[in-house]
């Protein structure tokens, strides 16, 4: 079975929570939930993991190179200022598919830069809670085409 790591930065511990015009009422329980539903659709086992710490997001796309086959990761606002999360998903040589909930190209405009962007295989914006299905579906039919 295909493994794959659903990966979430900062502050998406609050989603339901935080600024619910933006990021919706959707939890993070509720997230993880539709990623492993959506895994199990597809026939992949999906674990989703969430930090607030950068260096904590690298150790974990490092360790991902030996255990999982691509990787969902929603930055956050890392999205816009890690040089270092580029490095590490460059560094692994996995599919990773960049992910978040509002259309950051419709917001403020420090949001339109994406560090993460050059070395995914595609990005889903805009879709809320929604996203995480299609990243999934995304990264999942990418895998099975590269086998």
């Amino acid at each position: 079975m295909t493994q794959v790591l659903v990966l979430n930065g900062p502050n998406l511990n609050l989603l339901g929570i935080r600024q619910p015009e933006v990021y919706g009422a959707t939890t993070l329980a509720d997230i993880d939930e539709l990623c492993r539903q959506t895994g199990a659709e597809l026939g992949a086992e999906v674990t989703c993991f969430q930090t607030n710490h950068e260096g904590v997001l690298i150790d974990r796309i490092h360790a991902a190179r030996t255990e999982y086959a691509g990787i969902v990761l929603n930055a956050g606002a890392y999205t816009h200022t890690s040089v270092a999360l580029m490095d590490a998903i460059k560094s692994v040589d996995l599919p990773v598919v960049e992910l978040h909930l509002s259309n950051i190209h419709a917001r403020e405009p420090f949001r339109h830069k994406s560090w993460i962007a050059p070395v995914a295989i595609g990005q889903i914006c805009g879709f809320g809670a929604a996203g995480y299905a299609l990243a999934l579906r995304a990264l999942l039919g990418h895998i099975e085409a590269q086998a």
